[in-house]
């Protein structure tokens, strides 16, 4: 009687990998970065110094112009008179919100199609994947604008709206990995023994996309915060009162050269949140990787 090998793990051992990651500089950078924006928009209630919607009657210089940053007002404050500072901190729970809500629907679906687009062979699997490349022939931005103006623009709806397209880049790298999966011998031995496809999927294909999906879910916050403060910016993302980052800039944007602290403060916090995700993608990623001896 033949002894069947067992697959080969589909990843390191959880204390490599951590080992790994610590020694990541950028990765161990991004972490830092995207704990510091998690822990204010959590705490956001106390970590704001004042009400983000309060139009301080002192907040506008005698000219009724926003005031630059000091004093009471750390940032300054807006058009309105209201502080900057805690605008930008309840932001953050807002474009974090849309962020991992979004981002963590988009990974479950993309799973989904992608593992099933591969395992279900004939017709089925077919039509999946052409139905995910039907979705990569539209415009994200443009399809995005179009739903979320359908739709009465919330911030539920444009987490909802950027799941709807986020998931389909994912898909497709799930549907490769799974492709190559259903062809090795350990797949190939499972089905031979009589295991059924639920027990193949769960028991021997899920746990070689663990990876893939903590890659996927890290990257893509930063992707979407960018796509929701974009929408914010066009009109028809989070609207008003509910403070946004890309709503800030819309709202200042008539002010850029003669109160330029009002757009390049979100302007920063976008780009730092983003850049904070991606480099802890990246540490992710190469933490996990197979393929390194390191």
């Amino acid at each position: 009687m033949t002894v069947l090998a067992s697959p080969a793990r589909p990843a390191r051992r959880p204390s490599k990998v951590l080992r790994r990651f610590l020694r990541h500089r950028a990765g161990m950078t991004g972490l830092v970065v995207c704990a510091f924006v998690v822990i204010v928009a959590v705490l956001a209630p106390w970590s704001a110094p004042h009400d983000p919607d309060f139009q301080f009657p002192e907040g506008l210089t005698m000219e009724g112009a926003p005031l630059a940053p000091g004093g009471p007002y750390l940032l300054g404050t807006d058009l309105l008179g209201r502080d900057l500072l805690s605008r930008l901190v309840w932001g953050a729970r807002a474009s974090l919100t849309v962020g991992f809500v979004a981002n963590g629907v988009a990974v479950v679906i993309g799973l989904l199609f992608g593992a099933l687009g591969a395992l279900t062979r004939g017709w089925a699997g077919t039509l999946i994947m052409r139905f995910t490349d039907v979705m990569l022939a539209f415009p994200v931005l443009l399809l995005a604008i179009a739903l979320t103006a359908i739709l009465r623009p919330s911030l539920w709806i444009v987490a909802l709206v950027i799941a709807f397209l986020n998931w389909v880049p994912i898909a497709r790298v799930v549907y490769s990995e799974v492709s190559a999966l259903r062809e090795r011998e350990f797949v190939e031995a499972a089905t031979a023994v009589g295991a059924s496809g639920g027990r193949i999927l769960l028991r021997h294909i899920v746990p070689h996309l663990v990876p893939t999906a903590l890659v996927w879910g890290s990257l893509g916050v930063g992707t979407t915060v960018l796509l929701e403060a974009t929408l914010s910016f066009l009109g028809v993302g989070v609207q008003p009162p509910t403070p946004s980052w890309g709503g800030i800039i819309n709202e200042s944007q008539s002010y850029l050269t003669t109160a330029p602290w009002l757009v390049l403060a979100p302007g920063a916090a976008i780009l730092i949140t983003s850049l904070g995700f991606n480099l802890l993608g990246e540490g992710l990623r190469d933490a996990l990787d197979p393929r390194s001896t390191s």
